[in-house]
């Protein structure tokens, strides 16, 4: 998929329920902003952008290439966000790679087969447990459509049954949110101590 797709790295939450920056925590010594960037990174994308937010300062230089967007709007929700990526990729018509920063099982192999699986037909998208979204890859209509959602609405508010191609990866259902998260996080050895 060499140049062949874009990439939108979401990074600019507040981590309100955490309390901290999650994206500054740390997995092998890198930034969780900057181990997703570079993931995103080795897919070879021909353009990356990184809306940032809460924590904008402190990310712009760990994104590994990722032109960072600043989203001036980031407590209102999701939804901003992605209306930065659709016009930041406005006018480019290859599928957009989406993900974000906090599911710490991402890996390198997931991202490569969402790209190898996306024929352009329909919607690519992560399936855990019973729910699908991130990380996807989204056909470039449905990223312009982002214009349509409010709050933190993400893209399955745009998505019917037939819009999306699921590939499962139940792994990826755990993020964090709280500190309980980072605590099982640390013990599964997928983040420092912090």
């Amino acid at each position: 998929m060499t140049g062949r797709h874009d990439a939108v790295i979401l990074a600019a939450g507040g981590s309100r329920r955490l309390g901290r920056p999650k994206q500054l925590l740390t997995r092998d010594g890198e930034t969780l902003a900057g181990r997703v960037s570079r993931l995103v990174a080795s897919t070879q994308p021909g353009k990356t952008i990184a809306i940032v937010g809460a924590y904008a300062e402190h990310l712009c230089g760990r994104l590994n290439g990722a032109l960072p967007v600043f989203n001036p709007d980031w407590t209102t929700g999701m939804a901003s966000s992605l209306h930065l990526a659709a016009d930041a990729l406005a006018g480019r018509d290859g599928p957009v790679l989406v993900v974000v920063v906090d599911q710490l099982a991402l890996d390198e192999v997931h991202l490569e087969r969402l790209l190898r699986e996306h024929d352009g037909t329909q919607d690519t998208v992560t399936a855990y447990g019973d729910a699908a979204g991130v990380p996807a890859v989204l056909r470039a209509r449905t990223l312009a459509r982002a214009v349509t959602l409010q709050g933190d609405s993400g893209f399955r508010a745009l998505w019917t049954g037939h819009d999306v191609h699921r590939v499962r990866n139940d792994a990826l259902a755990q993020d964090l949110d709280t500190e309980d998260d980072v605590a099982r996080a640390v013990a599964a050895g997928l983040l420092d101590r912090q």
